[in-house]
């Protein structure tokens, strides 16, 4: 069973399972209908995503057991929507405000990087150092981080931003340092890794012959 099918079955009920804890607890506050109109349509795009422009990561095949391990693990993130609901919580307004926007900018930098990456490594392999990789390495990680950090604003709990911390620290990091060890091996990293950041952009040290399209490698 390959690794995209346990994600893509979490991702594409989170939209059932934020409505039906809504339904269990009689609760159609502006809160839980912001969040399931976030993380619902978050799961659909997300589907649309692995049609349009898959990772290659997911398509590695594991026992079913670790597919259900793995299942558990990112259904975590569910405790999110089921504190929101379940708790009565109500977000003010100016919280609802911001986590939208972040979630906008997170869906905005989290999709649209993972199609640059997916369409520029189809017909030139090698850095992507242009575009949304410009200054940041790991574009598509900060852009997630975004989204699960909006939906964690929005329950004013302390424990979904935990969980998403451990998130960062146990999968995020290692990837994004596994990333690394691989684009080490391409001529002209180290200066690349000297003009953009490893999450987070950086917008010193480039002038305007930087702009130009990176050499084939």
């Amino acid at each position: 069973m390959k690794v995209k099918h346990f994600i893509n079955l979490h991702k594409g009920t989170t939209f059932i399972f934020v409505l039906g804890l809504m339904f269990i607890y009689q609760n159609f506050s502006l809160g839980p209908w912001v969040y399931l109109a976030l993380h619902g349509s978050y799961g659909i795009l997300w589907l649309l995503k692995d049609r349009l422009f898959p990772d290659k990561r997911w398509e590695e095949e594991f026992p079913l057991a670790i597919n259900l391990i793995g299942f558990a693990v990112i259904s975590l993130y569910w405790v999110a929507p089921f504190i929101l609901v379940s708790h009565q919580v109500e977000p003010p307004l100016p919280l609802l405000s911001a986590a939208i926007t972040l979630n906008m900018f997170g869906i905005f930098l989290h999709f649209c990087s993972d199609a640059q990456k997916f369409y520029t490594l189809k017909y030139q392999p090698g850095l992507i150092t242009e575009g949304f990789f410009a200054r940041c390495r790991n574009t598509n990680y900060l852009g997630e981080i975004f989204i699960y950090l909006a939906f964690a604003m929005l329950t004013m709990h302390w424990l979904p931003f935990l969980i998403l911390g451990g998130f960062i620290v146990a999968i995020f990091i290692p990837n994004m340092l596994k990333k690394e060890q691989s684009l080490s091996r391409y001529p002209g990293f180290d200066e690349y890794r000297a003009k953009s950041g490893l999450l987070f952009p950086i917008f010193t040290g480039y002038h305007s012959q930087d702009t130009a399209p990176s050499p084939k490698i």
